[in-house]
């Protein structure tokens, strides 16, 4: 066989090395090798940071420094990584980086940068598709930081990718998107309020029990008294800026009530042109997912995520979309965003059962553009033992805190309860709102502890308003049910609907 490729390569007046790289692994030339042999080490120099960051048992990152900690405006910063390969990998794999100044939309990408990383065609001069085993690689890159920064941290991240995959993470700090978590160098600039949720400002909110005999019908209405005092996430932001939304058609708001069978969602979409578009699988076979569920993310739908734990790692966390026309999707995922299958899934477990009821009500017609609508009301009982696989506690007891976030969506795209700057997908449960289940007993006694702990830690206010202690909410005793209207952070309460 290799004599059959020499005798092609000489036809095709090719240098007999290209032909004996066919099906091996990528070669460098002899004068990149010899520049760049002083950052292949036998180990890890005793003066950098350890770490281990485990890709897939087939690199480890094992080092780093960062060269100055702190920096602040304009500030030079020279970062190295050190990897360890274990097992050589196929060709076409990259590294990257990413730089994410708090405050900021979006993170500054340093892929290529670094005397490992220069682009030889499509490929990275040394990269990780051309390492030994065994081998120790210094990867060595330059930046400056930004000479307006908005808060107090920089956070650094690296993978290894490969078109539109990554290498898993699979131990190691890593922020669960298959990025490993380097360093986090502080620039001595305090947080600007400027109207912007930075990247550690997640929204809380406490929901209310009803009171007994209370009930809420799902009829899509939300007439009943119990919905004018629920808990109220407020209107939607921008989600990858946390600012209000300004720009994107669609916004929302969401509101949610408890009891001990069921967790009440009420969805208030604004959509000044509703659009349905789903019929059937036979009809439109590359809008449904293989098991027969319509793609809602595609057209104009609203969606439900939830984190019944609380902590926030992307395990067992649920998924639930109810479009314009009562059309559902929904799922249940091991991890983020898996299991998963393109282009039609399924898309995680699409075969959990929730066993809900949902109704919509539409203000305006749907797949109609030649008129303006309002928007649609989405309502919804979900069964607490729809979370068997994830939760605590079925029903949750007073005080728990669940992770959840709520979107407003058109064309896969949208708006959001907490907003994910650029951390991930819609998916990202890092970045899901608390939502603490609580009842008037549960409130009562935590303004009481306040109290005896500090003079005035407890207000009272007309119809018997108590402050709860917590950040941004107040709650009402009325009639024996607790009712909770949430104050929303500075970005939440200017945003107006569009």
């Amino acid at each position: 066989m290799r004599n059959l490729l020499v005798i092609a390569a000489l036809a095709l007046g090719l240098p007999l090395g290209s032909a004996a790289c066919v099906g091996s692994k990528p070669q460098i030339s002899a004068e990149d090798k010899e520049r760049l042999k002083a950052y292949i080490l036998d180990a890890v120099p005793p003066d950098a940071k350890k770490t281990d960051v485990n890709f897939e048992n087939k690199i480890h990152l094992v080092g780093y420094k960062v060269e100055p900690e702190n920096a602040g405006p304009g500030t030079p910063v020279k970062l190295t990584y050190y990897w360890r390969c274990d097992e050589p990998i196929e060709e076409g794999w990259k590294l990257f980086t990413h730089v994410q100044h708090e405050g900021f939309d979006r993170h500054e990408g340093l892929d290529n940068v670094g005397p490992l990383r220069e682009l030889r065609g499509k490929s990275q001069v040394l990269g990780p598709d051309k390492w030994e085993r065994g081998k120790i690689y210094a990867d060595e890159q330059s930046f400056t930081m930004p000479k307006e920064l908005r808060g107090p941290d920089t956070i650094v991240y690296v993978g290894i990718y490969k078109g539109d995959a990554r290498l898993r993470t699979i131990s190691g700090p890593n922020d669960g998107d298959n990025r490993a978590i380097v360093a986090r160098i502080k620039t001595g600039v305090p947080r600007k309020d400027d109207g912007k949720r930075g990247a550690t400002d997640i929204p809380q909110l406490q929901v209310g029990k009803l009171a007994k005999g209370e009930t809420i019908v799902i009829d899509g209405k939300a007439d009943e008294k119990a919905w004018e005092g629920a808990a109220s996430t407020g209107p939607f932001v921008d989600v990858g800026t946390g600012r209000p939304n300004t720009s994107f058609p669609v916004n929302g708001s969401a509101k949610l009530l408890w009891d001990d069978e069921h967790m009440y969602v009420l969805l208030e979409i604004k959509d000044p042109d509703i659009v349905g578009y789903f019929t059937t699988k036979e009809e439109q076979p590359k809008d449904w997912t293989v098991t027969g569920q319509p793609m809602t993310w595609t057209r104009h739908t609203s969606e439900i995520m939830i984190d019944p734990d609380g902590d926030g790692d992307n395990v067992d966390y649920y998924e639930i979309q109810i479009n314009p026309q009562n059309k559902v999707f929904k799922s249940q995922f091991d991890a983020y965003n898996k299991p998963k299958t393109e282009p039609q899934g399924p898309f995680g477990h699409e075969d959990w059962d929730p066993k809900m009821k949902s109704a919509v009500t539409v203000k305006g017609t749907i797949d109609d553009p030649s008129d303006k609508d309002e928007g649609y009301v989405v309502e919804v009982a979900i069964p607490w033992k729809a979370f068997q696989k994830g939760a605590k506690q079925l029903p949750p007891k007073p005080g728990d805190t669940w992770r959840m976030n709520f979107y407003a969506m058109a064309n896969n795209g949208g708006t959001a309860w907490s907003p994910i700057l650029g951390q991930g997908n819609f998916h990202k449960a890092s970045r899901f709102g608390r939502v603490t289940w609580v009842t008037k007993e549960w409130l009562a006694a935590r303004a009481a502890d306040a109290g005896a702990a500090a003079d005035g830690g407890a207000a009272t206010a007309e119809g018997g308003a108590k402050d709860a202690g917590a950040r941004g909410a107040a709650f009402v005793v009325d009639a024996g049910a607790v009712r909770a209207a949430a104050a929303q952070p500075a970005a939440a309460r200017e945003a107006g609907a569009p």
